[in-house]
């Protein structure tokens, strides 16, 4: 192997990134200080400390384990440029990248500005628990934005009478995935164990699915499509016809908020018309489909796909664009 083949080779080398977000005053900073001071964690593995928002608690980088962790403050959110973090990286030597996110800026800022070889590996959301419901009520896109992705929500400071299902319905209406932590001042630890059963019957021999319940529906869907392969289903969807999308196939489905009026998507799945005569273009109706797993041209790989069995006109649902609540 040349020396070429050897650089290149070295320049794919997967980069983990570790990701911290919340607001300020969340606790990152005392858990990513604590994480560093961890010898199972960090045991002199060179680290870039990417820090994008500036709280009142401050790293003490003479205390972490090993001497190889190098900070660097990003004040503005239009320095997150792949050139600007591949400079860093290979300025500070380092291996792997942790995060700390400033709340007020949209993930995608980072998301869409990683190098091809950087990999988020975790991606943790912390909260105080005593402004969170405030600040998803006056600030839900940034709140969504941060909870739809995490794999560990943490609310910090969380007291006796707070009401736990509060905040779980929250975090269930951007992630069914996220697992759910509750933190005491006093640094104990409960872990969500509220159960959340569908609202409808997938062992049913058609599944029915409720008009109000189509943004879950579509949710579990996209999240866990092989599930759904083999299954019968019954939903009122609207059924367009687009360019892209092969003769005797539409797209069905409905518009779905997911956090805010401006976030509002059409959300559906490729239908395969079959031995059911095609609807009319921007028709409601009342689709009865097989779903399978399988590559389908208009995904350009393999996807949710429905085979309609039935359609039967209708009225479109009283609340035209679907919710999570």
């Amino acid at each position: 192997m040349d020396s070429r083949s050897c650089l290149n080779l070295a320049e794919q080398t997967q980069i983990p990134v570790y990701l911290f977000t919340g607001f300020l005053e969340a606790g990152k900073t005392k858990f990513i200080q604590e994480t560093l001071e961890d010898k199972r964690f960090n045991n002199g593995e060179p680290t870039l400390l990417l820090v994008c928002e500036e709280g009142i608690e401050e790293y003490e980088p003479e205390e972490f384990s090993g001497n190889r962790v190098k900070l660097k403050a990003v004040e503005e959110e239009s320095e997150l440029t792949p050139e600007n973090l591949s400079a860093w990286l290979k300025a500070a030597g380092a291996e792997r990248v942790m995060v700390e996110y400033n709340g007020m800026w949209m993930l995608d800022s980072l998301y869409g500005a990683l190098p091809e070889n950087w990999l988020v590996a975790q991606e943790f959301m912390f909260a105080d628990a005593g402004t969170f419901l405030t600040y998803n009520a006056n600030m839900r896109q940034l709140c969504y934005d941060k909870m739809k992705s995490a794999e560990l929500i943490v609310f910090n400071r969380f007291k006796p009478e707070m009401d736990k299902m509060e905040f779980h319905k929250v975090v269930r209406g951007a992630s069914r995935r996220a697992d759910i932590a509750y933190e005491t001042a006093d640094g104990k630890v409960a872990y969500d164990d509220i159960e959340d059963p569908l609202p409808f019957d997938l062992d049913a021999p058609i599944v029915n699915i409720e008009d109000r319940d189509y943004a879950l529906w579509y949710r579990d869907v996209s999240e866990e499509p092989k599930k759904y392969a083999g299954k019968t289903v019954r939903v009122k969807v609207r059924c367009l016809k687009r360019k892209g999308i092969p003769a005797g196939s539409v797209i069905a489905g409905r518009h779905i908020m997911t956090c805010c009026e401006a976030d509002i998507q059409f959300s559906a799945f490729i239908c395969v018309c079959g031995d059911a005569p095609e609807p009319e273009n921007d028709s409601w109706v009342i689709l009865t489909a097989k779903m399978d797993y399988k590559f389908h041209r208009a995904y350009g790989r393999r996807g949710p796909v429905m085979t309609a069995l039935s359609w039967e006109k209708a009225e479109p649902p009283e609340q035209p664009v679907a919710t999570f609540y």
